[in-house]
Formats: structure tokens, C-alpha cells, sequence
């Protein structure tokens, strides 16, 4: 069992020169679909294409093309809600978002507004201080995503590339119920890593694939209390929305910044608008964007070249019970079937390779012993060579051989290390390495002897030491343990310099 205290958030109260204000903050992301083909054609989504290759007909809107659902798309919008602990829509429908998009041929985007995929659900995120908060999901809906405009190939025109036109999106909305820049981050980690255990997104925000639409407003304390009892939205202030995050680094910064801006503003008597803004990195500030648009200001109305989209609900159940264990069932196994800490598990299972990792790893073995070398020795290795699990020069079989040459006595603690270097630099089999370099461990108790009586017949002031003060026997089995290259059993070492210095 996880053992979390499931608080109310917390807010982040930001003095201002006359009074105290408090953070509220919805999130809008956008996360791009794991999927070989767009939402409503056949063009390939893979990245990184020469400009304009992954367009089809209907995603440059070329007269009389009509589009066709992606029934995959819709499945991975299905389980994604089912992830989440979210109510499935049986019945939902495609609406036109009417506004001017430089590089959306069709002069709308095809969206879900007011028959959503999926409904109300939850995200359990943990705050690493032994707390949790759960954020309610407003809805999911799934809309094609818009194309890419180029503004630094020529000092005249812009350039517009398409084929991230069309591309599925699904857009997951949170109530306003984070609190703070840290939680607001926490929230997307967490939400990205949901996403990539159930495999509907890579969550890849460098590519663009996974991208918050951060909604931030300031209210006077108690005024958050006053909008849990009413529901009444304009207990919270006038929000902002910055635009099209792709850091959690710059998610914390931004909202930051536009608190204290807006409580500038206000503490001046001034009047916050609503708008879009975005964030300047370089600068560390939002700037404005446009005014923020109303739904009523799209023109919504339903697609007519969209049928409304009916699922039943065999096929759900169908879909839930091949879920994948969720990140948060799996950090919960690993305390319960392998021992370890909440923060061990935690970092085990941030990701599903790591986590995989692991198992494999740990597999017939000491659970703890293995998230000890996984986490410090080979973790902390990759990390200093900016290297992820996956590229990893040491496979967990080799790891795993490592392990039982400790656990059999083969090996000492000192010898494995180096024994892990050797693997890490120059691979091979760890038992045969051993072998072959004579790096054995020492478990002949009379060899072992005959080192502890040539450095206490060496030592006879030091010996004296140690008889008045105990602790000072380390340095002896210091010493047998340089005599002896490191290879004497420590255990050894240390029952019987302790029995010669007693006797």
C-alpha cells in the first residue's frame, strides 16, 4: 500500500505590498496520439518528414474531400479515459472551432465541445513529501492538431509546413484545483507518465507531442473556499492563459510571473484582462498574445461531415480489461512484493523501461540489494553520462550475475564495484571476469588469519589502542583488507581481528 496523506492543495500565498493572494491554476494539454496515421486520413505522423510530405488531400482541404474518423485514434482516446478513472462517453460528437489558423488550410479545427469523448475523471499526484492530491479531469476530447509556421527562412514571407496537420490531439482539461507552480508541474509528470505506461502518447515535449495550455488567476484567500461552495468561477479572478508549454522548468517560472503580474495590476487598482499569452524563456515573462476567447466566440456548431460517433460499450469493457499495470499499482507492488521505500519505488517506476528494468533485475534475488545498485551504481552512472536506461551499457542480466556473485560471497561490496566498471566499460560476462582477473574474494579463514596475526605482530601500539578503545579495530581490518587487495570476506575480516584483539 502506498503510504500517502491525501490533503486539500495547498495554495501558494504570494505576499503582495498590501495584501495576501493565492494561486489558482486549470490545466489544458494537449497530448498527440500515438498513432501511425492522422485523425481523420491516412498520412503518416512520423516526425521529423521533410516539410509537406504528410499531407493528404483532405488534410490540405482540398475541395470535396470529406474526412474518415481513425477508429485507433478513438480507442486510444477510450483508454486514456479508462487510465484516468474517467466516465466513457458512449455517444459523442465533432464540432467546427471557427477562427483563423495560418497553417489549418481548412479555416477551422475539427474539436469536441459540446459531446466530449470522455468526461469526468481524476489524476492521484504525489508531492514528494509524503503527500497526495488528487486533480479532477473535466473531460477529454480528441481534435486534429494544427500545422507549423515558419518565420526565420526568409526576411519577407513565412513558410508553412503541414504535416503536423491533422495530426489527432487530445486535449485533457483539469478543474482549477492546482494550488502552485510545483504542483502544477507534478501534475503534468505525472499525467505524462500515465500516458506513456498505457502508450497513447510518447509524451515527447521537445517534439511538440505533449504541450500545456496553462490557465492561471489570483484570489484573495478564502475566496477558493467561497468557489468549492458555489462553483461560482468568479470567486477565483480573471484568469490568463500562457500558451503551448513544453517545460516543466518554464510551466513553474511562467506561472511565477504572471501571479505576481497580475497581482501588480490589482494591488494598483487595475483590472486584469482575459487573455492568451506566452512565455518568454530569455526574459522570464509572459507577454500578450491575443484577447482570450469565449466558446461563444469560435461559432461552434456541429460537423456536418461527421457523423455523431457511437461506441458500445463491449468494446470499452474490452479495452479496460487489457489496460496495462498503471504506474501507480506498480510502484504499490514493488513496496509490497519487494520491500522497498516510497521514494525507491517512485524513481523505479517513473518510467516503464526503468521499471522493467528492474524486475528483471530483481527477479529471484534480494529486492532491495538490486534497487540499491540499480538506482545509485547504474542510475547514478547514466545520469552523469546524460544517458537514459535504454542505452544503458550494462544489460540486467549482467547486473543481475553481479548481484549473485555478492550474494553467493564470491565477491565482496569493494570488488563488485570495480567488477561494475569493468562490465559498464568493456561488457562481458561478470562470473567469467572474475575468473580471469582473480578478483575471487578471499573466504580461506586461515589465509585470512595469517594476514590479521602479521598486521597485529607489526602494530603492538596500535594493538594496545584497540584493547582500550574497541572502535579502533577498524583500523586493523583496514589494514588486512589493503594486505589482502580487497579480496578478504569483510565479515571474516572483522570476526576475527575482533576474536584476536579480545583474546
Amino acid at each position: 500500500m502506498l503510504d500517502l496523506t491525501y490533503d486539500t492543495p495547498k495554495p501558494k500565498v504570494i505576499s503582495g505590498a498590501t495584501h495576501d493572494w493565492e494561486l489558482v491554476i486549470g490545466m489544458e494539454v494537449h497530448a498527440q496520439v500515438t498513432s501511425n496515421a492522422k485523425l481523420f486520413s491516412g498520412a503518416s505522423t512520423r516526425f521529423g518528414a521533410e516539410p509537406n510530405a504528410n499531407v493528404a488531400f483532405v488534410d490540405a482541404a482540398m475541395p470535396g474531400m470529406l474526412p474518415v474518423i481513425n477508429e485507433f485514434c478513438v480507442e486510444q482516446a477510450v483508454r486514456t479515459g479508462l487510465g484516468l478513472k474517467a466516465r466513457i462517453n458512449l455517444t459523442s460528437a465533432f464540432d467546427r472551432k471557427n477562427y483563423f489558423y495560418p497553417d489549418l488550410p481548412q479555416g477551422y479545427q475539427i474539436s469536441q465541445l459540446y459531446h466530449p469523448i470522455v468526461g469526468e475523471g481524476e489524476v492521484l499526484v504525489e508531492m514528494g513529501d509524503g503527500t497526495a492530491r488528487h486533480v479532477r479531469i473535466e473531460r477529454i476530447h480528441l481534435e486534429q492538431d494544427a500545422g507549423k509556421s515558419i518565420h526565420d527562412m526568409d526576411p519577407n514571407m513565412s513558410f508553412v509546413d503541414l504535416n503536423r496537420t491533422g495530426v489527432a490531439l487530445m486535449e485533457i482539461v483539469s478543474r482549477p484545483d492546482l494550488r502552485g507552480p510545483e504542483e502544477a508541474a507534478a501534475y503534468v509528470v505525472k499525467l505524462r507518465q500515465i500516458l506513456r505506461y498505457l502508450g497513447t502518447c510518447d509524451g515527447n515535449m521537445q517534439n511538440g507531442n505533449l504541450r500545456a495550455d496553462v490557465n492561471v488567476s489570483v484570489c484573495r484567500p478564502g475566496d477558493y473556499e467561497k468557489y468549492q461552495a458555489t462553483q461560482d468561477f468568479s470567486h477565483l479572478g480573471t484568469r490568463c492563459e500562457i500558451k503551448n508549454m513544453n517545460s516543466m522548468r518554464f510551466i513553474q517560472a511562467a506561472i511565477d510571473y504572471e501571479a505576481r503580474r497580475q497581482i501588480g495590476i490589482l494591488e494598483a487598482a487595475g483590472i486584469v484582462d482575459q487573455e492568451t499569452r506566452l512565455y518568454d524563456p530569455d526574459r522570464n515573462e509572459t507577454r500578450s498574445m491575443r484577447s482570450k476567447e469565449e466558446a461563444h466566440d469560435y461559432r461552434y456548431f456541429p460537423d456536418p461531415d461527421l457523423l455523431p460517433l457511437e461506441i458500445e460499450q463491449g468494446w470499452v469493457d474490452d479495452i479496460a480489461a487489457n489496460l496495462p499495470e498503471l504506474p501507480d499499482q506498480k510502484k504499490a507492488r514493488f513496496i509490497g512484493d519487494f520491500g522497498l521505500s516510497d521514494y525507491d519505488a517512485s524513481v523505479l517506476t517513473a518510467d516503464l523501461a526503468s521499471a522493467g528494468y528492474f524486475e528483471a533485475v530483481a527477479a529471484g534475488r534480494d529486492g532491495k540489494m538490486a534497487a540499491n545498485w540499480v538506482i545509485n551504481e547504474l542510475f547514478g552512472r547514466l545520469k552523469k553520462e546524460d544517458h537514459d536506461i535504454t542505452e544503458s551499457p550494462i544489460s540486467a542480466v549482467q547486473l543481475g550475475a553481479i548481484i549473485d556473485l555478492i550474494q553467493k560471497g564470491d565477491i565482496s561490496g569493494k570488488i563488485a564495484k570495480d567488477l561494475f566498471e569493468i562490465v559498464y566499460s568493456e561488457g562481458g560476462d561478470p562470473a567469467v571476469i572474475v575468473e580471469e582477473r582473480g578478483m575471487k574474494q578471499v573466504t580461506d579463514t586461515g589465509a585470512i588469519e595469517a594476514a590479521v596475526d602479521e598486521i597485529i605482530a607489526a602494530n603492538p601500539a596500535q594493538v594496545e589502542k584497540a584493547k582500550q578503545n574497541p572502535k579502533l579495530a577498524g583500523w586493523f581490518v583496514g589494514q588486512v583488507m589493503k594486505a589482502t587487495g580487497g579480496k578478504a570476506n569483510p565479515k571474516a575480516v572483522n570476526e576475527i581481528v575482533s576474536r584476536k584483539l579480545a583474546g
